[in-house]
């Protein structure tokens, strides 16, 4: 791809100033103590990431406007677990574990408004940079070290189940290079053992869940598709219904037999849907939004619902697998006729990325209520 295009990319992504990626860590690296505050992003009854404000402004499709309030219930019945995607702006190939706002902020979109359903917990782990990403799609080697990113997510689950879970039913949460971390910890450490009887569900989203399709399973974990189900995996990656993956998409496919797993979360059984959608004023690597929600009003809020803009549906295209994404607008009418979403590149979207910085606001309704439900049945 022509540089300039890179460079676009670059800022787009929250790259600028991080395109000299250092080298990958070399030799064994010092092990996270998991036992200290400072290693977690989010942890129960703390003012920290998972505690930000997720009051809503609803806009309907006439224009009108109220303010949903929002309150986390800190005597939820279980647990959550997640690992953010790759947000680090730090300049090497791995991160620090110092909480940046890249961290805070991809909290706050992806994983705060959980806090309904569940306990949060969130270790901070040393991910695959932003920097290295880019070194990766200039067709370079990457500078980071996934090893090192896994090991600490592990290490920070195996500290959660010795000092916080007691027990509990807990559900992984995981968007892109935290998906990939996640499908790498189910098939280590929870396929087939004990502590598998504990898992509520998986949401592995924005990452490719290869799964067989005769069994429609991970392993031995099955995909959720019916309310009710428990110890079952969603996973999807999304793209606009009129833009399916093809040829070079970066997601949405699986190697050999194997097809990616696509479970609507709005819909477990399949079919389209619509989609309970939480937008936010800022995109995932923080950079203000100015979407015109509706005319003539400012809104105040941080998040946006837009009841029946969006919906999807389950779809294939050749070797693909992926969330169809319709956007219902209606110029007769005052709300904004488009989602934002798409990674743009001079001016145009980078289709083979679909919308994967959005893929996990398109349905944040859909999927709280969905750990919402699977907690009163869990047992």
């Amino acid at each position: 791809m022509h540089k300039t295009i890179w460079a676009a990319l670059a800022v787009s992504m929250g790259l600028a100033g991080a395109a000299c990626a250092q080298p990958a860590p070399t030799g064994p690296q010092p092990k996270n103590d998991y036992t200290k505050d400072a290693s977690w992003l989010c942890r129960p009854g703390r003012q920290d990431a998972c505690a930000q404000d997720q009051t809503a402004t609803i806009v309907a499709a006439d224009g009108a406007t109220k303010v949903e309030t929002f309150k986390a219930d800190p005597k939820a019945p279980i647990d959550c677990f997640y690992v953010y995607p790759t947000v680090s702006t730090d300049k090497g190939g791995n991160s620090d574990m110092a909480i940046d706002p890249a961290e805070t902020i991809v909290a706050e979109q992806q994983f705060a408004r959980f806090g309904q359903a569940c306990r949060t917990f969130a270790p901070m782990y040393r991910q695959v940079t932003l920097a290295a990403l880019r070194q990766v799609m200039m067709g370079r080697a990457s500078p980071g070290d996934e090893n090192l990113a896994y090991g600490d997510v592990l290490a920070a689950w195996k500290d959660y189940l010795a000092r916080d879970n007691g027990g509990r039913g807990v559900v992984l949460i995981g968007h892109s290079q935290g998906s990939r971390v996640l499908l790498r910890l189910l098939a280590e450490e929870i396929d087939g053992k004990p502590v598998q009887k504990q898992l509520v569900s998986a949401l592995i989203i924005g990452m490719n869940t290869p799964i067989d399709p005769a069994a429609d399973a991970y392993g031995g974990i099955k995909m959720c598709r019916q309310p009710g189900q428990t110890g079952c995996i969603v996973s999807y990656v999304s793209f606009r219904d009129s833009s399916p993956p093809e040829g070079t998409a970066f997601f949405g496919k699986a190697e050999g037999a194997k097809r990616a797993a696509c479970v609507n979360p709005a819909a477990l059984a399949g079919g389209d849907a619509p989609l309970h959608s939480y937008f936010s004023d800022r995109t995932i690597a923080g950079a203000p939004r100015k979407t015109p929600w509706v005319k003539g009003k400012d809104l105040t809020t941080t998040f946006v619902s837009t009841p029946g803009l969006v919906s999807a549906e389950c779809k294939s295209n050749g070797p693909y697998d992926y969330l169809a994404i319709k956007v219902h607008g209606d110029a007769a009418d005052p709300r904004v006729d488009d989602i934002p979403g798409d990674l743009m590149v001079l001016g145009s979207p980078l289709k083979a990325w679909g919308l994967h910085l959005v893929d996990v606001n398109l349905a944040m309704g859909d999927l709280v209520a969905l750990v919402e439900a699977q907690g009163k049945n869990w047992k």
